[in-house]
């Protein structure tokens, strides 16, 4: 039995985490450990002279490209774009120049990309995360019953999930072992329907496909209603064939779902093995992310049209 109540604590750097159980949950900032290295060698052709390599080729394209602001001595910063791209520094550039293009033609759903401008969705448990990983890969839950479009929009929606993408974004581990996405729609209505035109759906698309640095290995549709079908036609036009390789419909029937996810790391609800308590988890969330508030708020001064700010020593 997991079902203890959640609770926050600190290390012994003053670093948050929240104790679930025998599980904690916490942002994995830290460099790769060996078995990630290994992994990152073999699935994505990480190896230190390549690495040297790519980064010295990925900042020369950098520093070419007119009005881009990037910090060029942030090494950490940089490989969060190549560690995806397989070390292919034009691959990774280009995503770097559509992602960062993409924040800044959509200013309504990207400007100030910040735990505190986002705290509603995850204290209200719309987006979570589980603390444990999945063969190395972060696990987010996006649920809809707990959306109401009165009070969360979509342009707050939206701007919470590339919150949560850049968290995966900003994380060494996630960086190889990417990300799975269970997106339960149950309580999802015509009123959730309604929320989304084909702009809206192409945008949102464009930006999960093309513009985000991250491994997504599976978006896991479960609980859906028959209503889901409405909103899924307004999406299905700008879902390229990688990403419909990667899509999963469920329902209520776990049989694939714990194919493609162990029992061992799925929640008893989702036909998994785990009890664990996830009430009032988001609110602590809120406060684990409020502590790299600053970081977050550095992270909005690179772009096109930005003004490097330096940090005075």
């Amino acid at each position: 039995m997991e079902a203890m109540t959640p609770i926050l604590g600190n290390d012994t750097e003053g670093i948050p985490f929240i104790q679930i159980g025998h599980h904690v949950l916490r942002l994995d900032l830290e460099d790769l450990d060996d078995h990630y290295k290994e992994r990152a060698k073999c699935e994505l052709r990480e190896t230190p002279e390549k690495r040297k390599e790519s980064l010295d080729k990925f900042k020369k394209l950098i520093e070419d490209e007119p009005n881009l602001v990037i910090p060029l001595d942030d090494d950490s910063y940089l490989l969060k774009f190549l560690r995806p791209c397989k070390f292919y520094e034009e691959s990774a550039f280009k995503r770097m120049q559509r992602y960062y293009r993409f924040m800044a033609k959509n200013t309504k759903y990207t400007s100030n990309l910040m735990p505190s401008t986002v705290e509603t969705v995850y204290a209200n448990e719309i987006i979570e995360f589980l603390p444990f990983r999945v063969k190395g890969s972060r696990v987010m839950i996006l649920n809809i019953k707990n959306w109401n479009p009165k009070d969360v929009g979509v342009p707050l929606l939206f701007k919470s999930i590339i919150m949560a993408l850049e968290i995966a974004m900003i994380e060494p581990r996630t960086q190889v072992g990417g990300v799975h996405v269970i997106l339960d729609m149950e309580g999802f209505t015509i009123n959730h329907v309604m929320q989304f035109s084909p702009m809206v759906a192409k945008m949102i698309m464009d930006f999960v496909q093309d513009c985000a640095a991250t491994r997504l290995k599976g978006i896991h549709v479960v609980n859906q209603p028959y209503v889901f079908n409405m909103a899924y036609q307004i999406f299905k036009p700008f879902i390229g064939q990688k990403l419909k390789s990667r899509l999963h419909f469920h329902g209520n029937k776990w049989e694939n779902l714990v194919d493609l996810i162990p029992k061992d790391f799925l929640l008893q609800k989702y036909g998994g093995s785990l009890e664990l308590n996830l009430n009032g988890v988001g609110e602590l969330l809120v406060e684990v992310l409020k502590y790299y508030e600053a970081d977050y708020e550095k992270l909005t001064h690179f772009g096109y049209g930005k003004e490097l700010q330096v940090e005075q020593k």
